[in-house]
C-alpha cells in the first residue's frame, strides 16, 4: 500500500488531513476530486499518521441498517441461548476514523444515521425489542467524484474541512506517481518520513491548547463568514479551530495571517454563497459629494459634558466592519443574468442527430425506450427474449439430432446457443456538456468571469430537464484549472462561481488541453454531445510546459502558436463543437481570436461587452 508521505499532487488535501489528525474536533474532511486523482489512496493512507491503535473503519456503500448501527446477533444468540448484541460500523469507528468512498452515492438513510451519530457522539439502537446506546465519536473522511452528484448539505454542515476541487494535470507529479507505484521508492526513507510526521502531529496535539488567538482575528473570521453568506454557527467554530490547528502544526503558539488564510480556504470559501461587498476605490470616493454638515445643536441644559460617549451603536459599527483584505485574494464577484429558454436547443454542428428543435438522443444497453435488438453477450445488457427465441427456433431439430449423435440426451424444451442471444438496445435522451473556458487573466478578467457566471447559472436552472451538464474552466497564471466539473447542481455552481481568482498570464494551450481532457472523461460516462464556449481574446502567452516546469523559460510566439494549433486541430478532429467569443476591444485586437476559432473549426463572435444573453444569441445564430 502507498504511504501517506509518498502520495503526490494533493498537497492541500494532505494538509487538511493533518489538521484533522491534530484536532479531531474538526469533525472530518471531505475531498472532492476526479477519478484517478489518488483521493481514495490518500484517505486510506491517513491511518499512517494517526496514533497507534486508532480505529480506521471503511463504510461500504451497500451497508445495511443493522450493520451500520448494530442490533441482535441472531446466530450468536441462538448458539448461546442468550441475547448477544452486535455493535455496528459506526460504533466500531469510535475514537477513530470512519472512511466513506463515493460519499455522494451513499444511501440517504445511511447518511441520516451518520449525521445523527456525529451530532450526538453516540448511536441509538432501538429495534427488535432492543434499546441500547453505543458510543460513536469518530472523524469522518469522505471522498467523491463531483460529477457523480453532490453530498447532502446537512452532512457537510457537520464536517469542518472541505478541500477545494483540484484536478491533477501536472506532468512531473504524474511521472513521480508512476515511479512510486512501480516500486522505485525507498521503503526505509518512507518509514523515516512517516515516523517524523507522526512525531510532528503528536507535538502539535500537545501544543494545541496553548495556541492563542486574538479577538480581532476571531472577529475577522466571523465577519468573513457573514460576508460570504456562509450559513450556520458550526462553521465559525470550525474556522477558528482550523486556524489554531495549523498554528500548532507549525509549532507556533500564536495564530498568524497564514493560518487565517488556510482556514478561509478550507472552511469558509467552499461554503460561500455570495461575494462580499468591496470597499469603493479612491476615485469613486472622490466622486461622492460630501454629506451636508448639520448645524451644531446647542447643548441641552443639564447634560453632563464629561459623560462618556454614547456606545449604543458600537455593536452595529462592528457588524459593518469590512472583510479582511486577504479574502479578496481568493474571491471575485459575478453577475446573475437571465437567459432565454432556447439556450438548451443550441445546435451542435454535425453532432445534431435529432429532429429540429428537439434534444439529441443516444443508444445504450441500460435504459430508455427499447428500439431494437442486436447480437451480444448476456452480461453486456438486458436479454431481448422474443428475438432470442425467434433466432433459436429454426435450429432446434438440427441441434437435437446433433446431440443424439453425440450420445447426449437432452430434456430441454429449447436449445439456445451463444449466437442466438440478442441484447436490447435502448434510446435515451443524451444530455449536452457545455464546457465554458474563461480567460481569467489581465484587466478584462472581471468582466469575462461575470459573463460566464451569468450564462452558467441560468443554464443550470433548466439543465435537469434535458440532462445537460455545465463545466467551467478558468485559465490564468501558468495553467488552466477546472473550477466546476461537469455538474447539474445549482447550489454547487453558486458556491464555485462566486469565488473565482483572476489575474496573471494567459495559458491558452493549457486551457485547450484541460477542456479536451474534461470532454474525453465525460464521454466515458455516456455524454456524446459536447460544446466548448471560449470567452477570451485568443492571445496566449504561457507555454504548455510552464504548467509542469516551474523553471520553464519564456517561449517564442511561434512555439506558442504551434502548441495552440496542434491542440485545436486535435479537438476539431475529435468532433467537439466550439464557439469563440472575442472580448477584446477592436483597436487592441490583433486577430488572435478569429484565428483560434478557425483552428477549432468553430464559430467566432466579436462581443467586447458581451452579456450572457448575447453569448446565447451568438451560439444560436
Amino acid at each position: 500500500m502507498i504511504a501517506f508521505t509518498d502520495i503526490v499532487g494533493m498537497d492541500l488535501a494532505k494538509q487538511a488531513l493533518m489538521l484533522l489528525a491534530v484536532d479531531p474536533s474538526l469533525g472530518g474532511v471531505v475531498i472532492p476530486s476526479t477519478v484517478g486523482s489518488g483521493k481514495s489512496t490518500l484517505a486510506r493512507a491517513f491511518s499512517d499518521i494517526l496514533p497507534e491503535g486508532t480505529p480506521f473503519v471503511e463504510l461500504p456503500l451497500n451497508v445495511t441498517e443493522d450493520r451500520l448501527i448494530g442490533g441482535v446477533d441472531l446466530e450468536a444468540t441462538l448458539a448461546s441461548g442468550l441475547r448477544v448484541v452486535q455493535h455496528g460500523v459506526l460504533s466500531k469507528a469510535h475514537k477513530g476514523v470512519l472512511y466513506v468512498d463515493s460519499l455522494s452515492l451513499l444511501d440517504s438513510s445511511a447518511v441520516s444515521h451518520i449525521m445523527d451519530a456525529m451530532s450526538r457522539g453516540v448511536v441509538l439502537v432501538e429495534r427488535e425489542g432492543l434499546s441500547e446506546v453505543h458510543p460513536a465519536d469518530f472523524m469522518l473522511v469522505g471522498t467523491y467524484d463531483p460529477s457523480d452528484g453532490e453530498v447532502r448539505m446537512g452532512l457537510l454542515d457537520r464536517i469542518g474541512i472541505i478541500v477545494p476541487f483540484t484536478p491533477v494535470n501536472d506532468y512531473r507529479a504524474r511521472k513521480q506517481i508512476v515511479n512510486i507505484v512501480m516500486g522505485t521508492r525507498d521503503e526505509e526513507d518512507t518509514q523515516d518520513e512517516l515516523r517524523m510526521l507522526r512525531g510532528i502531529i503528536g507535538a502539535a496535539r500537545e501544543l494545541l491548547h496553548k495556541v492563542s488567538m486574538t479577538n480581532e482575528q476571531i472577529k475577522g473570521l466571523i465577519q468573513t463568514a457573514i460576508s460570504l453568506g456562509v450559513e450556520g454557527n458550526r462553521v465559525d467554530i470550525f474556522a477558528i479551530r482550523a486556524a489554531i490547528a495549523n498554528a500548532a502544526l507549525s509549532q507556533r503558539t500564536e495564530v498568524d495571517d497564514e493560518d487565517l488564510k488556510l482556514a478561509m480556504k478550507l472552511v469558509l470559501v467552499p461554503r460561500a454563497t455570495r461575494m462580499p461587498e468591496r470597499e469603493p476605490s479612491p476615485e469613486e470616493m472622490a466622486q461622492e459629494e460630501p454629506p451636508p454638515q448639520e448645524e451644531e445643536q446647542p447643548e441641552q441644559e443639564g447634560e453632563d459634558e464629561n459623560a462618556p460617549p454614547d456606545e449604543t451603536d458600537s455593536d452595529a459599527d462592528e457588524e459593518q466592519e469590512e472583510t479582511p483584505d486577504m479574502i479578496e485574494e481568493l474571491m471575485m464577484d459575478a453577475i446573475e443574468t437571465d437567459l432565454p429558454d432556447n439556450i438548451l436547443n443550441i445546435s451542435l454542428a454535425s453532432k445534431k442527430k435529432a429532429k429540429s428543435g428537439s434534444r439529441g438522443e443516444a443508444l445504450n444497453n441500460k435504459r430508455g425506450r427499447f428500439v431494437r435488438s442486436q447480437p451480444g453477450e448476456i452480461k453486456s445488457g438486458k436479454v431481448a427474449l422474443i428475438p432470442t427465441l425467434i433466432s433459436a427456433a429454426p435450429w432446434q431439430a438440427a441441434r437435437k439430432a446433433e446431440q443424439l449423435k453425440k450420445g447426449i440426451k437432452s430434456t430441454a424444451a429449447l436449445i439456445i446457443a451463444k449466437d442466438d442471444v440478442k441484447i436490447k438496445r435502448f434510446r435515451d435522451k443524451s444530455g449536452t456538456l457545455f464546457i465554458f473556458m474563461v480567460d481569467a487573466s489581465g484587466s478584462m478578467a472581471l468582466n469575462r468571469m461575470r459573463q460566464a457566471k451569468g450564462a452558467v447559472s441560468s443554464l443550470l436552472q433548466n439543465a435537469y430537464v434535458h440532462r445537460d451538464q455545465v463545466a467551467l474552466i478558468s485559465f490564468r497564471g501558468k495553467q488552466a484549472q477546472v473550477l466546476l466539473p461537469p455538474s447539474q447542481s445549482v447550489d454547487r455552481a453558486k458556491r464555485e462561481l462566486d469565488v473565482l481568482p483572476t489575474g496573471g498570464g494567459t495559458p491558452l494551450a493549457s486551457a485547450l488541453l484541460t477542456g479536451w481532457e474534461t470532454a474525453k472523461q465525460a464521454r466515458t460516462k455516456g455524454i456524446t454531445q459536447i460544446m466548448f464556449v471560449m470567452i477570451t481574446d485568443g492571445r496566449g502567452n504561457i507555454p504548455l510546459g510552464a504548467a509542469y516546469d516551474a523553471n520553464a523559460t519564456k517561449a517564442p510566439k511561434e512555439e506558442l502558436e504551434k502548441e495552440v494549433e496542434a491542440l485545436a486541430l486535435s479537438i476539431q478532429a475529435d468532433g467537439i463543437a466550439s464557439i469563440v467569443v472575442d472580448t477584446q476591444m477592436n483597436y487592441l485586437s490583433r486577430g488572435e481570436a478569429p484565428r483560434l476559432a478557425q483552428k477549432l473549426g468553430g464559430r467566432y463572435f466579436y462581443l467586447p461587452n458581451a452579456k450572457a444573453e448575447q453569448i446565447v444569441e451568438a451560439a444560436l445564430s
